[in-house]
């Protein structure tokens, strides 16, 4: 080859490299927007899926993108409110960022599927329970990748058999979430001949629990169901246990003791029982690849069930985009729905009849590991008994 011919050469090959760069530097970047709680009693709760989003994201750009490109996120505030998540993620998908995920109350999720549709969105709930929200109120645009309330009660009917305790009472969030946990574990201690003997449901953000404790102790139970999160979760156990009520009833529940509220509450939860959605402890190893990357960014600390689950989340849809070759809202809900996806338990499939992923699901207890307590699995139900077929009421 002459030099001419090779000058040439060596200038269409880097005319091919610049231009296969550009084409990929030109790609739509994902934005993903993010309306959750910065403020207020779950303010926690925001704060760890934002570190779990951070973290997504980090590693993504850092690997070139998502099928090339880049990959952003802006955060809005909701104060866990619904009428407030209705607006922000309004704001939000309008200004481009219409790709939504991670609100906290089951309300806010509620709140925002009946407008994705008008807003051309998607959203994907990573902590959301309520049953409806892959129920009911299903909406072609709206997915969940954490487990729903009838999971965790497929794992509390084998664990409530083998307790002794007849009598009940329930103490729940008021809220879609709080009052489906309460149903749940209706359902699956009645059968049982168990008796609920005190039902009782507190604001988002209540600071004096007295009047609960007090009824939950002239009730009689001899087990107590904590169906509480977040800052509500560590208010309610610091006076309980100042009231005494822990020296009086069996205490489990769901969502009460996780990573992040057993760090606040201490020795007052060890021993505690409860359904343990996620933990750092799953051996898998696409977890422990997670856990090794989450403990490198934030030393000293291991992911929590909400923050493992919202970084799946951003897996899915990052897998998703990658399936459509695209980052249209529709493109992305047609690619997720019906889809097997790598996730941190393994292989699981997004359902096409409601979007609801199929997980597995664990009971377990506060243990103290090494000096740290933790939630520890000792339970674990498969994906096929822990996640309850469509009941029907969704209608894609």
């Amino acid at each position: 080859m002459t030099i001419r011919a090779l000058s040439v050469a060596v200038a269409l090959l880097a005319a091919s490299t610049l231009g296969g760069q550009a084409l990929a530097q030109g790609k739509e970047p994902i934005r993903i927007g993010v309306p959750t709680a910065q403020t207020g009693a779950y303010a926690d709760l925001g704060n760890q899926a934002k570190r779990a989003i951070d973290l997504a994201i980090e590693e993504a750009n850092a690997a070139g993108g998502v099928d090339g490109r880049k990959v952003e996120a802006r955060f809005l505030d909701t104060e866990a409110k619904a009428d407030l998540a209705r607006a922000q993620a309004e704001k939000l998908a309008l200004s481009g960022y219409n790709l939504l995920i991670a609100t906290i109350a089951s309300g806010e999720g509620l709140a925002i599927g009946p407008q994705l549709a008008k807003w051309d969105a998607l959203y994907i709930s990573t902590i959301n329970k309520a049953n409806a929200i892959t129920g009911a109120s299903c909406n072609a645009r709206m997915f969940r990748v954490n487990h729903l309330d009838a999971s965790d009660a497929a794992v509390l009917k084998p664990w409530l058999a083998t307790r002794k305790e007849t009598k009940w009472a329930v103490i729940g969030m008021d809220g879609a979430w709080g009052r489906d946990s309460a149903a749940s574990f209706k359902s699956a201690a009645t059968p049982q001949n168990k008796q609920i003997v005190s039902e009782s449901f507190s604001p988002l953000g209540t600071s004096d629990y007295a009047p609960y404790i007090q009824k939950i102790t002239e009730s009689g139970a001899q087990g107590l169901w904590v169906a509480l999160a977040g800052r509500d979760a560590i208010n309610f156990a610091a006076q309980a246990k100042q009231f005494g009520l822990f020296d009086k009833v069996f205490v489990a529940g769901t969502s009460f003791v996780t990573d992040s509220t057993v760090k606040a509450m201490g020795d007052i939860s060890k021993g505690i029982w409860g359904i343990v959605n996620y933990s750092s402890s799953i051996d898998t190893p696409q977890n422990k690849a997670f856990v090794a990357a989450w403990t490198k960014k934030y030393p000293g600390t291991w992911p929590t069930n909400f923050e493992g689950e919202t970084y799946m989340g951003m897996r899915v849809l990052f897998d998703a985009v990658k399936k459509a070759g695209s980052v249209k809202p529709g493109d992305v809900a047609k690619a997720m729905a019906g889809t097997t996806f790598d996730t941190l338990f393994g292989p699981a499939t997004m359902r096409k009849e409601d979007h609801q992923l199929e997980l597995p699901n664990y009971f377990g207890q506060i243990q103290d590991i090494g000096g740290r307590l933790q939630p520890v699995a000792t339970m674990t139900i498969p994906a096929e008994q822990a996640t309850p077929k469509p009941d029907g009421s969704c209608k894609l």
